[in-house]
């Protein structure tokens, strides 16, 4: 058969791969990893586009599958590929570049609009026994970081990007609004980074319990109070108004506190995605110069994740309270709907149910 101007088909294909190889990248398919899946966390997302169909732009308009936050062994590779083998355990980060674009080049590719995200319209996730995904996004897992820990680094990895964008350094006073998985991953992150003390607040007294588990060292249960007085009563325990706020429910209130909460000169970093449009007390945070930062995903951090996992620095294992095999999805689903525990975690391998 012939192509373009009669040319073989073989032969513009081989001219094709030439091109790729002279410019140092590969045809997607030469450049990819088949995977068989072991761990695969539910993410609030998950439940949200299993529940509504929906986040903000982002709509489901066809069936997708589910899952981002992930690990697996590799089964077969591209011939492109080279740092990876069939055997070798990884890590999977859900975002992948497209093109590359001014946002790559800058090294913050998480907000090129082009980006391939595991489970976000139209984009399938990894919540399966076989999922195929770009080699450069898998990441090779020490000996001593599980599987379990490995699919955390991508939960984890929101706390490390919100952390380095607010600026926790030794000595931080740091407030964390929320006490679900990110929270407590932020938690988690920023003793780490040498925050001197972290107070969390949250509705719910068992979440707070395990804030305290990972690192917090206050906590307050917030029931009727307003803004103001939550505000009042972290700086109460605190000694003074933290430098940094990082708010992780999204909810209106919340951010209100997270302003009136920050010391004037800090920092708040909005983590938690609520509604598109909240009344907030912006002139508050203008005169006593608050900064208000977002973040988008993350981007960067998988390295340095499974660095601090493999030299034991940081431990996130009590974060998973449930386990499901990959036959029981709808349950799993359905206890993180409810709210119960912290993070629920299925087992796509049916030979190996291990953490």
């Amino acid at each position: 058969c012939s192509g373009a101007q009669g040319q073989p088909v073989l032969v513009l294909l081989s001219q094709c791969l030439r091109l790729f190889f002279l410019q140092g990248t590969f045809p997607p398919f030469l450049a990819e990893v088949l995977l068989r899946m072991h761990s695969v966390g539910i993410c609030g997302s998950d439940v949200h586009y299993w529940q509504h169909g929906r986040i903000g732009d982002f709509v489901v308009k066809d069936p997708m599958v589910l899952g981002h936050e992930a690990s697996g062994t590799v089964v077969k590779v591209g011939s492109g590929v080279t740092h990876l083998k069939p055997g070798d355990r990884v890590a999977i980060e859900p975002g992948v570049p497209r093109e590359m674009d001014e946002f790559c080049k800058t090294g913050r590719y998480n907000l090129s609009p082009t980006i391939f995200f595991c489970a976000t319209p139209p984009d399938d996730g990894n919540l399966c026994r076989y999922y195929k995904h770009s080699a450069s996004y898998c990441y090779k897992l020490p000996d001593n970081v599980t599987f379990e820990e490995g699919a955390l680094i991508e939960p984890l990895s929101v706390g490390i990007h919100a952390c380095k964008r607010a600026g926790v350094t030794l000595g931080s006073k740091v407030f964390v609004s929320g006490s679900g998985p990110i929270g407590l991953v932020n938690v988690i992150v920023a003793k780490m980074m040498g925050a001197a003390a972290v107070v969390v607040t949250d509705l719910s007294a068992s979440r707070l319990q395990k804030a305290k588990e990972v690192g917090a060292d206050f906590t307050i249960q917030v029931k009727n109070e307003t803004p103001k007085e939550v505000a009042s009563k972290v700086e109460s325990v605190l000694g003074c108004m933290p430098e940094i706020t990082v708010e992780c429910t999204g909810v209106q209130a919340c951010i209100q506190t997270g302003i009136y909460a920050t010391c004037s000169g800090g920092t708040l970093v909005l983590v938690g995605l609520g509604p598109e449009m909240v009344t907030v007390p912006i002139v508050n945070a203008a005169v006593r110069e608050v900064d208000i930062r977002g973040i988008f995903r993350y981007c960067n951090t998988w390295p340095v994740a499974i660095a601090l996992l493999a030299s034991k620095r940081i431990n996130v294992k009590p974060l998973v309270t449930h386990r499901f095999p990959l036959e029981k999805a709808l349950e799993a689903f359905e206890t993180t709907k409810r709210g119960e525990g912290v993070k629920v975690m299925l087992k796509c391998d049916p030979t190996d149910q291990n953490p």
